[in-house]
């Protein structure tokens, strides 16, 4: 591909967070102009890393990384940056830009439309839901009318309107868009290639067509790796077998078992690689207290928004031991800020059972401490602190011991989500309130905790915008805010 065609390339790039973090090894690509590609790999493998690149905030140990001249680039990250968060919705916009843009309250109506978002300039950003907070990060980017877009997990807490709305616009979108999401129906709308980075070699593979082409792709390449090897198992073991009888024989049939085992050890060279899969989290369990007694909680009324404006709701709702509760609502009708009042005991219409242990997973996991370490974060919640039982619990979701000696804050979103859901592991809680648990969360992970999930023995309280995962988990009671409200 020659430069012109190409909106970056990486050309042998290497980089590393300190010498026992490496991310890329050696790593080439090009990304063609007008392409739509996937940004692919397991969480912590270095994707957003990546973006760090192509932007310019991280630099290469080695190689290099060319974005073509004349191509502006744009990014949407994961969350908005928390020195953000106080931000009006004007001063936001004028943050995005260099210099000072005149007029721009009339382009920052028309780009929040095409977001599908109504907001007063004046609003804070704090105020925002995360799926409102979603659509800002998109309006953000979109904005800046770059050559080169970078998507960092779009989909995370846009309901179903929301993410139909954002595929439309990107099958339609003219640029270049680099996107990394684990979302694979919405990668297969709208990508036409892939990067994958492979967490255990450090290289970035290149592949044409959707996550679906990728994956048959990859499954052949494995089947076709495991039967030459097979076969050079065989022709090695055949080799050894006469290598020995010719030594025994003595003499001259010394040689031919020496020439013999210099064509195993070549044949052991000729073993390829089998590219490695994803790890998946083992299977585990929620623990709830031996003693979960009549109603832990109830819901006797509740708060929406309507045009910006609290409305209250009354509501009839007890959760007993063995019981969970959806609770569903567009994007912004105040899902969260419900489940937050629930969670700090400052819901009006809510009551949390005395003495009751609340595990809550809040989407921007701003219950962990980032300065702590992993391994503090999981000794924080645990009532008797036990290094053997902590470490088995953090080695099942994936963190190793190079992980557990990391602060928080240093942690891939994915990554910590994994890290919240060993601390409700270790917390035993008796009320489990979970707000969008699959925020950043490799796919493959899904099932596994969906099936904890549907198990739990205590009361649950869950928001997800993920019908599929929300399918997988018993649910005894919904509670619409939307329709419940009216």
């Amino acid at each position: 591909m020659s430069r012109e065609e190409s909106a970056l390339r990486f050309e042998e790039v290497s980089f590393e967070y300190g010498p026992n973090r490496p991310i890329l090894d050696t790593v080439s690509f090009s990304v063609r102009r007008n392409s739509k590609v996937a940004i692919m790999g397991q969480n912590g493998a270095g994707k957003t890393t990546l973006f760090g690149m192509m932007t310019g905030i991280n630099k290469p140990e080695s190689g290099r990384v060319l974005i073509t001249h004349g191509v502006s680039m744009a990014t949407a990250p994961q969350v908005i940056p928390r020195d953000s968060l106080d931000l009006t919705v004007l001063q936001y916009f004028e943050k995005c830009f260099d210099k000072k843009v005149y007029d721009i309250e009339p382009k920052i109506d028309a780009i929040l439309d095409v977001v599908h978002l109504k907001a007063p300039h004046d609003r804070i950003i704090r105020s925002f839901s995360g799926g409102q907070q979603a659509r800002l990060l998109l309006a953000s980017a979109l904005i800046q009318d770059p050559d080169l877009l970078l998507l960092d997990e779009p989909t995370n807490n846009l309901d179903k309107a929301g993410i139909e709305h954002l595929t439309k616009f990107l099958v339609e979108y003219k640029k270049t868009c680099i996107v990394i999401s684990h979302d694979a129906e919405f990668l297969n709308a709208v990508t036409d290639g892939v990067l994958y980075l492979d967490v255990f070699t450090r290289k970035v593979e290149q592949y044409a067509g959707n996550y679906i082409a990728v994956q048959k792709d990859i499954l052949a390449r494995i089947d076709r790796e495991n039967r030459k090897n097979a076969q050079l198992e065989k022709k090695i073991q055949e080799n050894k077998d006469k290598a020995n009888f010719f030594a025994q024989k003595g003499g001259k049939m010394r040689l031919v078992a020496k020439k013999m085992r210099l064509e195993a050890e070549e044949m052991e060279e000729d073993k390829v690689d089998v590219r490695k899969e994803d790890r998946t989290i083992r299977p585990f369990t929620i623990p709830t207290p031996t003693e979960l007694y009549g109603d832990i909680l109830t819901i006797n009324s509740f708060t929406t928004l309507k045009a910006h404006k609290p409305v209250e709701h009354k509501a009839s709702v007890a959760l007993r031991k063995n019981q969970h509760l959806l609770l569903k609502g567009p994007n912004g009708i105040g899902k969260s800020t419900l489940l937050e009042a629930i969670a700090t005991g400052h819901a009006k219409g809510s009551v949390i059972a005395p003495e009751t242990v609340v595990g809550y997973y809040r989407q921007d996991f701003s219950t962990l401490n980032f300065d702590h370490t992993v391994s503090e974060a999981l000794f924080s919640v645990m009532k008797k602190p036990e290094e053997q039982s902590m470490r088995a619990t953090a080695a099942g979701f994936l963190l190793n011991a190079e992980v557990m000696k990391s602060k928080i804050g240093n942690l891939s979103e994915g990554q910590k989500g994994l890290v919240a859901f060993a601390q409700l592991v270790l917390l035993k809680p008796g009320l489990l309130i979970l707000d969008e648990p699959t925020n950043h969360i490799n796919f493959r992970h899904l099932p596994v905790i969906a099936k904890a999930l549907s198990a739990y023995e205590g009361a649950m309280v869950l928001v997800s915008h993920v019908p599929e995962f929300v399918s997988e988990i018993r649910i005894d009671q919904i509670l619409d805010l939307e329709k419940d409200s009216k």
